[in-house]
Protein backbone atom coordinates (compact mmCIF):
# COMPACT_ATOMS: atom_id res chain seq x y z
CA UNK A 1 0.00 0.00 0.00
CA UNK A 2 1.13 3.30 -1.26
CA UNK A 3 0.27 6.90 0.08
CA UNK A 4 -0.20 10.21 -1.50
CA UNK A 5 -2.07 13.56 -1.50
CA UNK A 6 -3.67 16.13 -4.24
CA UNK A 7 -4.79 18.87 -3.96
CA UNK A 8 -7.64 20.88 -5.48
CA UNK A 9 -9.16 24.18 -4.95
CA UNK A 10 -12.92 23.99 -3.57
CA UNK A 11 -14.16 26.21 -5.84
CA UNK A 12 -12.56 23.86 -8.73
CA UNK A 13 -13.01 20.75 -7.44
CA UNK A 14 -14.55 19.94 -4.38
CA UNK A 15 -14.74 17.09 -1.75
CA UNK A 16 -18.52 17.17 -1.73
CA UNK A 17 -18.59 17.34 -5.12
CA UNK A 18 -16.63 14.51 -5.44
CA UNK A 19 -18.77 12.79 -3.52
CA UNK A 20 -21.51 13.46 -5.41
CA UNK A 21 -19.97 12.28 -8.25
CA UNK A 22 -18.94 9.19 -6.60
CA UNK A 23 -15.46 8.75 -8.48
CA UNK A 24 -13.70 11.47 -10.96
CA UNK A 25 -10.68 11.36 -13.58
CA UNK A 26 -7.50 12.84 -11.95
CA UNK A 27 -6.11 15.36 -14.95
CA UNK A 28 -4.67 18.59 -15.92
CA UNK A 29 -0.73 17.72 -14.20
CA UNK A 30 1.34 19.54 -15.68
CA UNK A 31 4.57 19.04 -13.24
CA UNK A 32 7.41 16.33 -14.15
CA UNK A 33 7.36 15.60 -10.21
CA UNK A 34 3.62 15.35 -9.92
CA UNK A 35 3.62 13.24 -13.08
CA UNK A 36 6.16 10.68 -11.65
CA UNK A 37 3.77 10.46 -8.81
CA UNK A 38 0.80 9.75 -10.51
CA UNK A 39 2.34 7.25 -12.55
CA UNK A 40 3.45 5.41 -8.98
CA UNK A 41 -0.11 5.09 -7.78
CA UNK A 42 -1.50 1.61 -7.93
CA UNK A 43 -4.96 0.41 -7.54
CA UNK A 44 -6.29 0.70 -4.15
CA UNK A 45 -3.40 3.12 -3.02
CA UNK A 46 -4.67 5.79 -0.65
CA UNK A 47 -4.94 9.43 -1.00
CA UNK A 48 -5.13 12.24 1.26
CA UNK A 49 -7.77 14.93 -0.16
CA UNK A 50 -6.57 18.38 0.20
CA UNK A 51 -8.53 21.34 -0.16
CA UNK A 52 -5.75 24.76 -1.27
CA UNK A 53 -6.50 28.20 -2.18
CA UNK A 54 -8.68 29.72 1.27
CA UNK A 55 -9.32 26.24 3.21
CA UNK A 56 -5.72 24.71 3.24
CA UNK A 57 -6.83 21.33 5.11
CA UNK A 58 -7.21 17.65 4.36
CA UNK A 59 -10.69 17.10 4.22
CA UNK A 60 -10.83 13.76 3.01
CA UNK A 61 -9.59 10.41 1.83
CA UNK A 62 -9.85 8.60 -1.63
CA UNK A 63 -8.44 5.22 -3.33
CA UNK A 64 -7.17 4.80 -6.97
CA UNK A 65 -9.24 3.27 -9.07
CA UNK A 66 -7.48 2.94 -12.18
CA UNK A 67 -3.79 3.52 -12.72
CA UNK A 68 -1.75 5.74 -14.41
CA UNK A 69 -3.33 6.35 -18.44
CA UNK A 70 -2.58 9.26 -20.99
CA UNK A 71 -4.54 12.58 -20.06
CA UNK A 72 -6.99 13.36 -22.70
CA UNK A 73 -6.60 16.88 -22.01
CA UNK A 74 -2.99 17.49 -23.06
CA UNK A 75 -2.50 19.01 -26.16
CA UNK A 76 0.92 17.24 -25.96
CA UNK A 77 3.52 15.91 -23.63
CA UNK A 78 3.55 12.65 -21.94
CA UNK A 79 0.96 13.39 -18.90
CA UNK A 80 -0.91 10.56 -17.34
CA UNK A 81 -4.52 10.72 -15.25
CA UNK A 82 -5.35 8.25 -12.91
CA UNK A 83 -8.82 7.83 -11.48
CA UNK A 84 -10.06 8.32 -7.90
CA UNK A 85 -12.97 7.56 -6.33
CA UNK A 86 -13.77 8.96 -2.31
CA UNK A 87 -13.42 6.68 0.64
CA UNK A 88 -14.72 8.78 3.48
CA UNK A 89 -14.28 12.41 5.08
CA UNK A 90 -12.06 13.35 7.33
CA UNK A 91 -14.16 13.73 10.65
CA UNK A 92 -12.18 17.20 11.61
CA UNK A 93 -10.43 18.58 8.99
CA UNK A 94 -6.78 19.21 9.13
CA UNK A 95 -5.78 21.98 8.53
CA UNK A 96 -2.12 23.37 6.85
CA UNK A 97 -1.35 25.45 9.82
CA UNK A 98 -1.82 22.24 12.24
CA UNK A 99 0.34 20.36 9.73
CA UNK A 100 2.99 22.22 9.97
CA UNK A 101 2.59 22.64 13.99
CA UNK A 102 3.17 18.86 13.79
CA UNK A 103 6.54 17.78 14.58
CA UNK A 104 6.06 14.72 12.67
CA UNK A 105 4.76 16.10 9.78
CA UNK A 106 7.69 18.61 9.25
CA UNK A 107 8.86 17.06 6.36
CA UNK A 108 5.99 16.37 4.63
CA UNK A 109 6.00 16.87 0.83
CA UNK A 110 3.21 19.17 1.64
CA UNK A 111 5.15 21.45 3.82
CA UNK A 112 8.59 21.07 1.96
CA UNK A 113 6.85 21.32 -1.39
CA UNK A 114 4.17 23.24 -0.73
CA UNK A 115 3.26 23.88 -4.56
CA UNK A 116 3.36 20.58 -5.16
CA UNK A 117 -0.28 19.04 -6.68
CA UNK A 118 0.37 15.27 -6.17
CA UNK A 119 3.07 14.17 -3.32
CA UNK A 120 3.97 11.18 -1.98
CA UNK A 121 3.12 10.48 1.73
CA UNK A 122 4.77 7.82 3.66
CA UNK A 123 2.50 5.71 6.16
CA UNK A 124 3.58 6.87 9.65
CA UNK A 125 2.80 10.48 8.02
CA UNK A 126 -0.64 9.23 6.74
CA UNK A 127 -1.46 7.51 10.35
CA UNK A 128 -0.67 10.66 11.78
CA UNK A 129 -2.99 12.91 9.70
CA UNK A 130 -6.02 10.58 10.39
CA UNK A 131 -4.91 10.93 13.96
CA UNK A 132 -5.12 14.51 14.08
CA UNK A 133 -8.44 14.44 12.22
CA UNK A 134 -10.10 12.13 14.47
CA UNK A 135 -10.23 9.54 11.98
CA UNK A 136 -10.32 6.08 11.42
CA UNK A 137 -10.20 3.62 8.26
Amino acid sequence: MQYFLTKSEPEVYSWERFLKDGKTVWDGVRNFEARGNLRAMKKGDLVLYYHSGDDKAVVGIAKVLREAYPDKTADEGDWVSVDLAPVKPIAAPVTLAAIKAEPDLAEMALVKRSRLSVARVTPAEFARVLKLGKTKL
